[in-house]
């Protein structure tokens, strides 16, 4: 929206002559200026009162502007228009404790040419909001009163007309409709049971850590108005996203969740079942439900659980949110609505969000849009928001995807809940995000032991002395309501004071009723992971009838699909390679296996860097035509597969894209769900979703989860970005079972090992450290017997060996290193070592590697690895392989990974192959 000053500084004949172009075609002016012009046109239609007529439909007939017309005033009057749309935000009265800074709003009457003298002079730009031709003060009032009172909006920055009309349309007329009795009996209903639970947790647990809501209690009516609006739309899941502050309230007035099961917990009077983890602190535990709307729809609610890690549920509420309407609804994103509850300090200082908006309107990521609910406590922790971020608002990155904001007074109970009635029906009809920022306070400190006045107390001097919204909203309706609201009001006085002593008095609750959904029946049929599930994989071939149909297939491509004549010959490799040699090689194997799980009726979902092609060039999932550049997914056309393959280049993020993957595997358990990063040793970019949810979701949240992580490793010469994906870190963090960690060296293997994740009746991260260069080594390639028989192997012995009793050392070793080793025993004819991979380092195949070491019951054992010796899996074995004595051969340790010249890398990878044979 533009501010149109330069045209109130030019003669009238340009504004003439501006206007003669409109009337011959209205296309060619501005379309701001066109909606300026058309405010006329309604004198015209009904006769002008100066006696001109109406220009021809043609626009050959020459149209003059109304004689009593002051145009520049008239285009003055329209700059204040806009003027309130873009900046009214500035000064709308959005604080409930404070004074708002001067932002330099400019919307005063002298700005647009103005005196107070022409206030009561009538205007035809009125006819542009709905007024008609009126009084600049009542132009003036009504702009005050839809962008500058209780809620300011922020949306200039969007260039879809249609999204600007609706949210012109929604401020400028529909916000100023009263509401029903009805609506503001639950408005009020929900305020009570809001500050009813902060009230008794503040009289019975009184010091106890609960990050209460007060000052924000608004929050629960305003949830209340998103789910019933969106019910009415025709949404069936809502999935919430939120830190701590406020989560218990939203538990017990949004998800129906108990007080008795709350405060058990509180108590800890609740059972413990640690058979399916060691738990969480209650405020960050997640809950589901169903509930029914006045209008009798029935929502299905799910908040995730969260660690404290502020905002980093975020990616995986929308991942949640996407593999719902994928495996559910059809991917019709109309029927689940993601909701994200953020903090002020958070959101204006948490990377992660923008790299959630990012991913907004991506083909691989989209969700059908994310209402962003802010409770803004305008402090955080102990930071004031001067201190917290650059912006005017924490909100402003929302302008980065065109995103709305509606920023609003959380004293002000209605214009809370007409702001995300709009913002629910923006989300329906636009399918994009929006933001309300709901200006509130924080009544405690950080926690409920903490006391603010240490850092803040003129601001808490305020807010001790400040109603809470319930009693705001209550003295409003008694002073300003209508009858039925004014005795409605006293009745809910007394009903609030009532439902209280009901909660200390223990009064039971009866929990809200739920059903199970298809992919939560798929989980509850699956179980807990024991030790001897470890013993051995279980078996995971495929039939020869089924390999031979599924290879074929992933040979070919459509009759009319013209793929680049170089990708077309790799392809014609791969076949004569497996024709000639009866090899498939790694890519290959790697494709059967998602093929054949496609066939098996699970479906599969990648996303990472570059994934498509693969970053090493490898993968080629889907091929492009030379011609029309259009795209040909290889999985896509599998006789008899129920499966789908989907499968996206991600935009250049691991954090925000790793949260989005491990949400979507945590939604569905029949689908394997797999994320690779373009070098392994970027994927501590993400390492929050790794510790805080990977790692530990299974134990914190009895959430178990499959989702697979490829991270190309291994020490080529390229440098100390180039080498690691830090082994040493995954396999420090592995305790009861909680992932697999993989370094596999065969095509066949890697094939078992995918197919392993869905064929297991429990669900396990997988971590595999995956080849770089050796995705082309003959060694890694497997025949079709490998995949038609057996399971995954996790210890290959050395298949050289002919004399056990003869073996005077074993060297075992992982991945990439044993291509190097088993090339110098040839090489050197050293019959007398024996070369033995760990497939898979955690859960440490134990009994395996025992049986491995009666086996060579005379030999010496080193370990072998190309990392450092702190790095890679040498200490985790000294730590968890006690039953075997052996020695560590490894590069010295180190700060960095691994050395950025080639030379130097040469020379440590030959010494620590000629140690290991010399030694």
């Amino acid at each position: 929206m533009k501010d149109f000053s330069y045209i109130t500084s030019s003669s009238p004949a340009f504004i003439e002559s501006l206007y003669q172009d409109f009337v011959k075609d209205p296309a060619a002016v501005d379309p701001e200026l066109r909606k300026f012009f058309e405010g006329f046109d309604f004198a015209i239609e009904q006769g002008q009162a100066n006696g001109q007529e109406k220009p021809a439909a043609n626009g050959t007939q020459v149209s003059q502007l109304p004689a009593d017309l002051d145009i520049k005033k008239e285009i003055a009057a329209y700059r204040m228009i806009l003027g309130y749309r873009n900046k009214g935000h500035l000064i709308a009265k959005t604080n409930p404790i404070r004074t708002r800074r001067d932002r330099g709003a400019n919307l005063d009457l002298g700005f647009f040419g103005f005196t107070e003298a022409d206030l009561d002079k009538n205007f035809y730009a009125g006819n542009r909001i709905g007024l008609g031709t009126t009084s600049l003060r009542n132009i003036l009032s009504h702009m005050e009163k839809s962008y500058a009172s209780k809620v300011g909006i922020e949306f200039k920055y969007i260039s879809d007309q249609g999204k600007v009309d609706f949210l012109t349309n929604a401020m400028e007329k529909e916000f100023h409709q009263p509401l029903s009795i009805e609506k503001e009996k639950r408005i009020l209903e929900k305020l009570n049971h809001g500050v009813i639970f902060e009230k008794f947790l503040h009289t019975k647990y009184i010091g106890q850590k609960r990050f209460s809501l007060e000052g924000g209690e608004t929050t629960i009516p305003a949830l209340d108005a998103i789910i019933n609006t969106a019910g009415s739309l025709g949404v069936q899941e809502v999935v919430i996203g939120m830190a701590h502050r406020g989560r218990l309230n939203i538990l017990a007035n949004i998800m129906g969740k108990t007080y008795e099961h709350i405060f058990s917990e509180f108590e800890g009077t609740a059972m413990m079942d640690q058979t399916m983890g060691s738990g969480d602190v209650k405020y960050h535990m997640g809950y589901s439900s169903d509930v029914e709307t006045p209008d009798g729809k029935t929502v299905h609610l799910k908040l995730c659980p969260n660690p404290s890690h502020l905002e980093a549920v975020d990616p995986v509420v929308v991942g949640f949110a996407r593999a719902k309407a994928d495996v559910l609804y059809e991917s019709e994103y109309d029927k689940i609505l993601p909701i994200l509850i953020h903090g002020d300090a958070s959101i204006a200082g948490q990377g992660i969000v923008y790299e959630v908006l990012q991913m907004s309107k991506l083909e691989g990521y989209n969700t059908g849009g994310t209402i962003h609910f802010v409770i803004n406590n305008q402090i955080g922790f102990t930071t004031d928001f001067d201190e917290a971020r650059s912006s005017d608002y924490c909100t402003s990155l929302a302008a980065t995807v065109q995103a709305p904001v509606l920023h609003v007074n959380g004293d002000d109970a209605e214009a809370v809940v007409k702001c995300v009635e709009i913002a629910t029906r923006y989300r329906q009809e636009f399918n994009q995000d929006i933001f309300i920022d709901m200006v509130c306070y924080r009544k405690h400190g950080h926690n409920e032991g903490d006391d603010p006045k240490f850092t803040q107390p003129g601001l808490y001097s305020l807010i001790d002395k400040h109603p809470n919204p319930r009693e705001v909203y209550t003295t409003y309706l008694l002073e300003n309501g209508e009858p039925g609201a004014k005795q409605m009001a006293q009745d809910m006085e007394k009903k609030f004071w009532s439902d209280l002593q009901d909660r200390l008095d223990e009064v039971k609750q009866n929990p809200l009723p739920y059903k199970y959904q298809l992919p939560e029946k798929a989980w509850r049929s699956l179980r807990r992971s024991t030790e001897e599930d470890f013993d051995s994989s279980p078996v995971t071939a495929i039939s020869s009838s089924n390999f031979d149909l599924l290879f074929d297939q992933l040979m070919q491509w459509p009759d009319d699909f013209k793929p680049l004549k170089k990708v077309e010959k790799i392809i014609q490799d791969k076949v004569k390679l497996f024709q000639e040699e009866g090899k498939i090689d790694w890519a290959t194997g790697e494709l059967l296996a998602y093929a054949s799980l496609l066939l098996d009726g699970n479906d599969v979902r990648m996303s990472g860097q570059d994934v498509r092609r693969g970053t090493f060039s490898h993968r080629h999932a889907v091929l492009r035509d030379e011609q029309n550049n259009k795209a040909y997914n290889r999985l896509s056309r599998i006789p008899g597969a129920k499966g789908q393959f989907r499968i996206f280049n991600s935009f250049l993020s691991e954090y925000g894209v790793l949260g989005f993957e491990y949400g979507y595997a945590m939604a569905n358990p029949l689908s394997l769900v797999l994320w690779e990063a373009q070098f392994g040793d970027f994927c501590n970019g993400a390492q929050t979703m790794i510790d805080q949810f990977i790692a530990a979701g299974e134990q914190k949240w009895n959430r178990m989860n499959g989702v697979v992580l490829l991270l190309p490793h291994g020490y080529e010469g390229q440098g100390p970005e180039h080498s690691s994906a830090r082994m040493e870190r995954f396999l420090q963090m592995c305790a009861e079972q909680n992932m697999v960690v993989t370094n596999i060296t065969t095509s066949s293997n890697f094939f078992h090992a995918l197919r392993r994740q869905i064929a297991w009746p429990f669900r396990k991260p997988m971590i595999n450290f995956s080849p770089k260069a050796n995705l082309r080594l003959p060694d890694t390639y497997s025949t079709k017997e490998d995949f038609t028989n057996g399971s995954f192997k996790e210890v290959i012995d050395d298949a050289t060996v002919e004399n056990a009793a003869g073996i005077r050392k074993v060297l075992f070793c992982s991945g990439k290193v044993y291509f190097d080793l088993a090339a110098k025993k040839q090489k050197d004819g050293a019959n007398d070592v024996a070369v033995v991979r760990v497939e898979q380092l955690y859960p440490l195949p134990q009994k395996q590697l025992d049986a491995l070491y009666q086996k060579y019951d005379k030999a010496t054992w080193f370990w072998v690895q190309e990392e450092p010796l702190n790095m890679g899996a040498a200490s985790f074995l000294k730590m968890n392989l006690a039953t075997i004595n052996f020695g560590v051969i490894s590069r010295q340790p180190s700060a960095s990974t691994a050395t950025g010249y080639a030379k130097v890398h040469a020379q440590e990878q030959a010494e620590i192959v000629d140690t290991a044979f010399s030694i």
